[in-house]
This record gives structure tokens, sequence and C-alpha cells, in this order.
């Protein structure tokens, strides 16, 4: 029988009072309140496609500018998925998708591997995009993917509109997270040769 599969996870620092709520198995139900509107687009387009769960609320030193914010709520996002995962016992563990937005197409591969590892290969040539500095996109995976404890290959094989770009990565990560996160009866204990992850 499984076992929920949801965790929350809140962090108050100086800078920031971040909570994030996620369940692995929801219908693609999303509250986002970040304070960066098109960060708010992005999570929304991440629970809706990648159906699950997902809160956030954010009060950030926005005054400053959005960096402490994307990052801390990358944090929180990926050790909230890393605790619902919980033990990784019968994943299907690696998962691929690509997403189209017009004229740009994004490929994102995941490896639920216990091990972090970002590459990421999606450049915009504005510097920011609904009050969200492109640049801040990266540190947010680079975050998620460091605390949830999985491998992320993002990469832009071709676009030129910033809102497009980036509205294809997060759809196709939302799409391999939801294949990753899936369970798969044939799989007996963790999806591993090494018998842990």
């Amino acid at each position: 029988m499984m076992t929920e599969r949801k965790a929350s996870v809140t962090r108050k620092t100086g800078e920031t009072d971040v909570e994030v709520v996620v369940d692995l198995d929801g219908s693609g139900r999303g509250r986002i309140q970040s304070g960066i509107a098109f960060l708010d687009h992005m999570l929304m387009l991440f629970a809706k496609h990648g159906l699950f769960d997902l809160e956030v609320r954010c009060r950030g030193d926005l005054e400053v500018d959005g960096h402490h914010s994307v990052e801390d709520i990358g944090i929180c996002l990926g050790t909230a998925l890393d605790r619902a995962l919980g033990d990784r016992q019968g994943l299907v563990r690696f998962a691929h998708a690509y997403c189209p937005m017009d004229e740009a197409l994004a490929r994102v591969v995941v490896d639920l591997s216990g091990r972090s590892f970002l590459v990421f290969k999606a450049e915009a040539r504005r510097e920011q995009v609904g009050g969200l500095d492109t640049e801040l996109v990266e540190e947010f995976w680079k975050a998620v993917s460091t605390h949830g404890r999985f491998n992320l290959h993002v990469e832009l094989l071709y676009g030129r509109n910033a809102h497009h770009i980036f509205e294809a990565v997060f759809k196709a990560a939302a799409r391999a997270f939801n294949l990753a996160t899936r369970t798969d009866p044939r799989v007996q204990g963790v999806p591993s040769t090494k018998g842990v992850i």
C-alpha cells in the first residue's frame, strides 16, 4: 500500500520567510505567492503539468532583488520533493520530457539518483521577464536539484522569446518529474543495483 507522498518545508532567515507544501500524487492545483509574478506563473505551470499539488508562500527582501527569494524557494521545493519521495522505493527514477512553447523547444532529463547535479543550457537574451531576473532561473533549478538530491539536465534546443523559453523549461521539467516520481509495481526496493539511493 502506497504511503502519502507529501511534505511541508519552512525556512526563515534574515532575508526570507518561505513555506512550501508539495503532494506528488495531487491533481495539479497550485497556490503560489512568491512576490515575483513571473515565478508565480512558472510554479503554477510546474504544478499543473506535473500533476503535483503545490503551495508556495514567500515573503522576501525584494527591495534588494529577487535572488534570496528565488534561491530559498528552490531550497524549500527541493527539500520538500526529497522528503515526499521518502526512501524512493519503487520509483521509475529516470525520465525525460520535451515541451514546446511557440518557437521555443526545451528538453529536461531527470534522474532521482540521490546525487545532485545540474546541467543548465537555457539562456535568454533578455535580462528580466515579468519581474524575474532571467539568470535566477538557473539558480532556482540549482537549489531544487541540490536539495532534492537528483540529477537534472535542462536544455533549450531553440527559442528566442524569454517568456516562451522558460515556460517550455518549466513545463518540460513538470512532465519529466511527473514521470520519474511515478511508482512501478515491478520495481522491487530502490531502483539501483547498489541497493540504496
